[in-house]
């Protein structure tokens, strides 16, 4: 055939084809495979992803609130609730593993096998493919419930909130510049047992490996307000970001320290964070002034209760925990959201109680949180006065840690402080808080335990105190008794002294129930100062469960 025939032939077959093809339907746009790398994606992708890279997506609240509403029903079928050990748990671990499974995510049910309640369910752990998976960050939330009800705010909140952040993540596919990991957790109610058993199986090249530990645990409190865990440290940092663009002005979560799963990990040693609503505490006027609500009513009045439903939530303040969770998550994980060398702060245990003339302890452990170590110098300010503190070593290399010792003075006032441990690197400045409470030295005879112990329907615990006070115990011994519990007559509560007697401090009983609070008692008594005097609670009713927070004993 000519060239020029040929040539007019083949522009009739292009035209031809054509209008062929555009009376076919059109195509969907091409979506990678779950865990497809960027190498997978088409050039579309590559520009969707670099502009999704950019800012962090909205978590809809109204899929939060799909997952609330199946965990409602999953309670509704067993029995009202969703406890560890019931047919509720198992249901509610199916749900949420079948929603990560089909949006890609490798999933694992992990038992635990030791230190929880008999029966208990398993914790479920998933993760997104990607990431340097040296540099993990993790969110989590307890997935069970108390036995009361059906755990909707506490904490169906948190881990509908979670879920739907991984959801979120998974649907945008964003390059990923670190791993992330998503844990629910067993039997929190019972005393953290899910999360502790979790940090302790990852052994310490696993922990060393969480640069971040986010806990989300009561967000949809309906009288809520905005707290922080941790809120002065680099975890905290991005969730205190997103707060403060919405002029929300959170505070520190002083009333969910070492009372959720955060605990377990901090522990461990990792660097952690989260967010809450708050739970049985009293909003505050100044904080009705800012956040709305109403003051002198509790968060959450449904806590731990059968009242705590599908209709216990506030849809605003779960919301904004939910963009939180994800704020936090996409700014330290994916690419081009981090700073290129920085560290973090924490201090272990973060309290601690001593009579004035006596030292203090604790370890101050730094974490590379990105790029290489950098050396860290050791300050300590907001000191008692004729308080002192030494650091051994006075500087670290980012990942290592110093043992901050605090000696107070014999005239050292009595009173609580704040210690600030301030971290200066070469290119950033952190710091971590240690809480102080100096006793005075009036003979030397008040001893504190701060333990939280969790409180369950029909369980007894026990607190112990070892005095090293000397001669005889001056009768009456003076008790103070912190104790979050919303039915006080519930609680029979007894004295052990170290020479084995019993004493009677609280009997239960009554027809109505009131708050517990703090108390104070005056125990006759007839023994020995030294040795270990034992405080015993036992909750003898079904229905309202609780903390025995702290207790002191002056001998």
């Amino acid at each position: 055939m000519e060239r020029k025939g040929l040539a007019a032939a083949i522009a009739g077959l292009t035209a031809a084809a054509a209008m062929v093809l555009s009376a076919l339907p059109a195509l969907p746009a091409y979506a990678a495979p779950p865990g497809a790398t960027p190498a997978q994606q088409d050039s579309g992708g590559q520009a969707r992803l670099a502009a999704a890279n950019e800012d962090p997506p909205d978590v809809a609240l109204s899929g939060v609130k799909a997952h609330l509403s199946q965990l409602q029903t999953i309670a509704t079928a067993n029995g009202g609730t969703r406890r560890s050990s019931g047919a509720g748990y198992t249901a509610s671990v199916s749900y949420v593993e079948q929603k990560l499974r089909d949006a890609g995510y490798t999933v694992v049910r992990q038992s635990c096998t030791s230190g929880c309640s008999g029966g208990a369910g398993p914790n479920l752990i998933a993760d997104w493919p990607g990431g340097d998976e040296n540099q993990v960050l993790m969110a989590g939330a307890h997935l069970d419930s108390v036995s009361a009800g059906p755990g909707i705010n506490d904490n169906g909140s948190g881990s509908a909130a979670v879920l739907e952040v991984a959801l979120t993540l998974a649907a945008h596919r964003p390059t990923m510049a670190k791993h992330v990991r998503f844990g629910w957790w067993t039997d929190e109610e019972q005393g953290l047992n899910g999360s502790e058993f979790y940090v302790n199986s990852l052994g310490s090249t696993g922990r060393s490996k969480i640069q971040g530990y986010y806990n989300f645990d009561m967000v949809g409190s309906p009288n809520g307000g905005y707290f922080i865990n941790n809120i002065t440290t680099t975890a905290a940092q991005p969730l205190k970001e997103f707060y403060d663009k919405l002029g929300l002005q959170p505070e520190e979560n002083t009333e969910g320290a070492n009372r959720s799963d955060d605990a377990s990990f901090r522990n461990g040693g990792i660097a952690t964070s989260g967010v809450a609503a708050g739970a049985s505490a009293t909003k505050t006027s100044a904080q009705a002034a800012k956040w709305g609500g109403t003051a002198g009513r509790a968060y959450d009045s449904c806590y731990h209760s059968s009242c705590d439903t599908s209709s216990n939530i506030n849809d605003t303040v779960l919301d904004r925990a939910s963009d939180a969770a994800m704020y936090a998550l996409w700014k330290r994980a994916v690419g081009g959201g981090t700073p290129t060398r920085d560290f973090s702060m924490s201090a272990n245990p973060a309290s601690g109680t001593v009579q004035a003339g006596s030292s203090a302890t604790t370890t101050i452990a730094t974490q590379t949180t990105a790029g290489n170590a950098q050396a860290v110098n050791l300050s300590a300010s907001g000191l008692p006065t004729g308080a002192t503190a030494t650091f051994n070593p006075a500087s670290v290399t980012s990942g290592g840690s110093s043992t901050l010792t605090i000696a107070t003075a014999p005239t050292t006032p009595a009173g609580s402080y704040n210690v600030t441990v301030t971290g200066t690197g070469e290119t950033a400045t952190h710091t971590a808080t240690y809480a102080l409470t100096v006793q005075g030295t009036s003979g030397g005879r008040t001893f504190t335990n701060d333990t939280n112990y969790t409180i369950s329907d029909y369980s007894t615990v026990q607190s112990p105190i070892t005095s090293t006070a000397t001669g005889t115990a001056a009768s009456p011994v003076k008790l103070s008794v912190t104790i979050s519990h919303t039915c006080a007559e519930d609680l029979d509560i007894w004295l052990r002294g170290p020479n084995g007697q019993w004493y009677a401090v609280d009997r239960y009983g009554g027809t109505s129930c009131t708050s517990y609070g703090t108390r104070t008692y005056s125990v006759p008594v007839s023994q020995q100062a030294a040795g270990t005097w034992t405080l015993e609670v036992s909750d003898v009713y079904l229905g309202d469960t609780g903390f025995l927070d702290s207790w002191s004993i002056t001998v």
